[in-house]
């Protein structure tokens, strides 16, 4: 894989949409929350679960470790399977407290690769949700591999079906310098194509700044 074609397709989405600002939150541990409870749902539904917790000053480790599970269910119904996910953000707190006495410097001194292994190992945190909380929220450099990754790199000829999470991840670990700002912005900027161009279905060929190098793209223009 040459690393001219993961930093030029950076260089390309960043000169066409700018910088994103993307986790929008008021501290790490709002990032967090909202990296779990944006499981299989929209993020506006999550803003809204964030601003009811917030405007009952519950949105900080201490608080929510003191909810009972029907508590936090209760404020979170807008993200949908709610009883899963209070019982998940639960699960995270549980870990928190217990590993870390809920110490943001004692998580930031951790290794990544530590910290990486603790967080799959929390009930209902996956590859995605962990890695979003050690690059959004802990300022770890991990690269979020998400659907509109795989999506998009496919498309452009970079992976293959067969890749797992680990190979598409290890793409950009290989061909990126290790900058947890960069892989910040890159993301995000993933995330912006995927939303609004690159879509799943009937995706916006022409107006799309990868469309060129894409082979979906070059099909679908070639057609018309």
């Amino acid at each position: 894989m040459k690393r001219a074609s993961i930093k030029n397709i950076y260089k390309r989405l960043f000169s066409t949409f700018g910088p994103q600002g993307w986790w929008p939150a008021d501290d790490w541990f709002e990032v967090a929350t909202g990296a779990i409870l944006t499981q299989n749902t929209s993020w506006n539904n999550v803003a809204k679960a964030i601003d009811n917790l917030k405007r009952k000053k519950l949105l900080t480790p201490g608080r929510l470790y003191r909810l009972s599970d029907k508590e936090l269910a209760f404020f979170i119904r807008p993200t949908g399977y709610y009883n899963i996910k209070a019982r998940r953000l639960k699960s995270f707190l549980n870990f928190l407290f217990e590993s870390y006495g809920a110490d943001i410097k004692r998580l930031t001194c951790q290794k990544s690769s530590i910290l990486r292994q603790q967080l799959l190992s929390v009930n209902g945190i996956g590859q995605e949700t962990a890695d979003s909380i050690l690059l959004y929220a802990l300022n770890k450099a991990v690269f979020v591999i998400d659907a509109y990754t795989r999506r998009i790199f496919l498309r452009q000829g970079l992976i293959e079906d067969s890749y797992n999470y680990d190979e598409i991840q290890n793409l950009f670990l290989r061909n990126l310098n290790p900058d947890p700002k960069l892989f910040n912005e890159y993301h995000a900027l993933i995330v912006k194509l995927g939303k609004d161009f690159c879509l799943k279905n009937n995706p916006k060929c022409r107006l799309c700044p990868l469309s060129r190098d894409c082979r979906l793209g070059r099909k679908r223009i070639g057609k018309n």
